[in-house]
């Protein structure tokens, strides 16, 4: 039986689901696509290719088992995108929530179907139907959990809007004892810049007490402000616009103090290591033109 344990997003990793590119199929059409960032490399006949995708994949892996990280995959399904492993589940403590993703990604939770099984049966748990919940919006830091949501009156108007009230009301009531916090998030299916497609695209904790933030993801200051006022100003690190369309607050923590990265957020990087981090850079720039980037590709399972 598989343990589950998950606090926070940075204490030590023992076991995660890390997704797989391989057999990824063709460059989508412009109809399938789910998000703006994809549309834009789409359109611009720069969507990526499989082989780099897979090479970054297997550099994330390389880091983690250098680590001593167990790395789960998923089952392979022809032609299909399997990379983003957040989006279909998540654990809380020791609970694993199935999402209700898209329904054309339903077959991505068959994949990991085999590690589902491993776990007791009464601590994995689906939502309603009409609870929408992915694990990029939800947030854990010891008893608080951010949720990311939109509570715009259009949302089913939105494929970028992935997270519902309803959802952020089913994880209220499945942990009565923690504090759910939950962000409106700046919205757009034209324009990635302006795009939150999950709250882990502006936000992100790392080590004990300090986060990457992008104030522009949020749709209400006060959300912002919640953050800055939680953790204190100078322990968030500020990223620019172009800086969150690259994903730059999408890292992964392996532990308190060890960051991957992706290789060209320099400045990200540099204000890491000037904080006490080991940051493992490691190229993702073409996973990154989906819009989902390290965390994104991540499904942790048990943490220290």
């Amino acid at each position: 039986m598989l343990e589950l344990n998950i606090k926070n997003e940075t204490s030590r990793l023992r076991a995660v689901v890390l997704g797989s590119a391989v057999n990824n199929g063709p460059t989508p059409k412009v109809e399938e696509a789910y998000d703006p960032k994809s549309l834009e490399h789409i359109l611009a006949g720069t969507y990526p290719h499989e082989k780099d995708m897979v090479n970054e994949m297997e550099a994330f892996s390389a880091v983690l088992k250098k680590y001593n990280v167990t790395v789960y995959r998923p089952e392979m399904i022809e032609n299909y995108n399997q990379i983003f492993t957040r989006d279909i589940g998540f654990v809380i403590d020791d609970v694993f929530i199935k999402s209700n993703i898209l329904p054309d990604r339903e077959r991505e939770l068959d994949a990991i179907q085999y590690i589902i099984e491993q776990i007791d049966a009464k601590k994995v748990v689906r939502p309603p139907d009409e609870v929408h919940i992915e694990g990029g919006d939800v947030m854990l830091w010891n008893d608080y959990i951010f949720i990311g949501t939109y509570k715009g009156s259009d949302y089913k108007d939105y494929i970028t809007a992935r997270t519902n009230l309803q959802g952020v009301q089913y994880i209220k009531d499945l942990f009565p004892n923690k504090i759910v916090k939950e962000f409106d998030l700046v919205k757009s299916k034209i324009e990635a810049r302006d795009n939150a497609l999950h709250l882990d695209c502006c936000f992100q904790s790392v080590g004990n007490d300090k986060g990457i933030i992008y104030k522009n993801g949020f749709r209400e200051e006060a959300d912002y402000l919640f953050l800055v006022n939680l953790f204190g100003k100078e322990n968030l690190f500020h990223i620019t616009r172009d800086e969150m369309y690259n994903m730059n607050s999408n890292v992964f923590s392996i532990d308190t103090n060890v960051v991957v990265s992706e290789r060209n957020f320099t400045r990200l990087n540099n204000w890491l290591r000037a904080n006490g981090f080991i940051v493992e850079e490691i190229p993702y720039a073409e996973i990154a033109k989906q819009e989902g980037l390290l965390r994104c590709s991540t499904l942790p399972l048990i943490r220290e």
